[in-house]
């Protein structure tokens, strides 16, 4: 009988979004006959919890990083950098206890940059080979690159053709072993009867998570249309209603992917897993940016000016204006068909 190869699959903890676009990786995984095992910390650790309660999970500590109220995301960035390779260095310690407690074959890492070995295969994945950042980019890309080009290959999430990430995963100069693996959604496509007028998806590193619940209640809680807003909390189970807006601390894969469906607009973070969700979904958004976080300013800014999606900066929240404004924009309507090539893709576990 043969045996089935171990998976290693860990994404990073900035957020749940990185998270989330390794699920239908996951899928795939399982679907090809290997056993996968689930490394995360926080609210990842959890929503995986959730959605594959039947897998191994190990508690797998992250990076930790934290955002300040009043400097700006690149300045508190280059604060932590001493605390990131310290926290780079120990988990790629961790990995090799890892590797040998759990008969580790392989390693999948969304963007965790220490988990390499010359032990096993490793994989690294990213969309942003081209860290949008106002100065050093030559460092910055430098230090990518480096620890990317560790790993035995790099997937990058997104299409060739359709290009959703822009020049964020088409730079000139590709990293060793890049393979572009496609928009990976953990959603299907589905016509559904209208239910909401306005869904709102809260997400995001704290304190900018919770300012940006606090201006969604407010604009939507007195409207007569009907609204929901999803907390992206998965470690609690809530339900308030206030008038005709409904908040849901957190939706499971399934019943998100059915509540974006019968939606009419989408208010959320241009963070790039939403943006591949809602290209996925053919919907229309208004995207309100992290403020500081340049990928997704950077994202948000490009969907604007290509017509598809609305912006606006948190510290200028005025719903009513980007509601106007929005309907200019024609939202996602690419369909997208884009198949991945997953046993190719995952010959490099077999070979090994």
């Amino acid at each position: 009988m043969k045996v089935k190869k171990r998976i290693l699959v860990a994404p990073l903890d900035w957020g749940i979004g990185h998270a989330t676009r390794c699920i239908p990786i996951i899928n795939a995984l399982i679907r090809s006959g290997f056993e996968v095992i689930l490394a995360a910390d926080s609210r990842p650790l959890h929503l995986l919890s959730v959605e594959f309660p039947k897998l191994e999970m190990i508690r797998f500590e992250g990076y930790n990083i934290k955002y300040s109220k009043y400097f700006s995301m690149s300045f508190s960035m280059i604060l932590q950098i001493p605390k990131l390779l310290w926290n780079i260095k120990k988990e790629n310690t961790a990995l090799k206890e890892i590797i040998k407690e759990y008969r580790i074959d392989s390693v999948i890492s969304d963007n965790r940059f220490g988990l390499y070995s010359s032990k096993v295969p490793c994989i690294f994945i990213t969309h942003q080979l081209e860290i949008q950042t106002p100065s050093f980019s030559d460092s910055i890309r430098n230090f990518n690159y480096q620890y990317i080009n560790k790993y035995n290959a790099c997937w990058v999430m997104d299409d060739e053709k359709i290009n959703l990430a822009g020049n964020l995963s088409k730079p000139d100069a590709l990293p060793n072993n890049t393979h572009y693996i496609g928009i990976q959604s953990r959603f299907e496509k589905k016509e559904i009867k209208k239910k909401y007028d306005f869904l709102a998806i809260v997400s995001g590193p704290e304190p900018q998570r919770t300012i940006l619940e606090n201006g969604l209640v407010k604009a939507l809680q007195n409207r007569k249309e009907k609204s929901l807003i999803v907390l992206g909390k998965p470690e609690i189970n809530t339900i308030n209603q206030i008038g005709n807006l409904t908040i849901k601390s957190h939706l499971n894969a399934k019943d998100l992917n059915t509540a974006i469906s019968q939606s009419e607009l989408i208010i959320c973070r241009s963070g790039y897993s939403t943006v591949m969700d809602l290209a996925k979904l053919s919907r229309k958004a208004i995207f309100i940016p992290t403020p500081g976080q340049t990928e997704q300013e950077y994202l948000a800014n490009n969907f604007k000016n290509l017509g598809i999606c609305y912006t606006q900066n948190q510290n200028d929240f005025n719903f009513e204006i980007a509601l106007e404004k929005s309907k200019n924009y024609t939202g996602f309507n690419t369909e997208i068909n884009s198949k991945t090539d997953w046993t190719s893709l995952f010959a490099l576990f077999e070979s090994e």
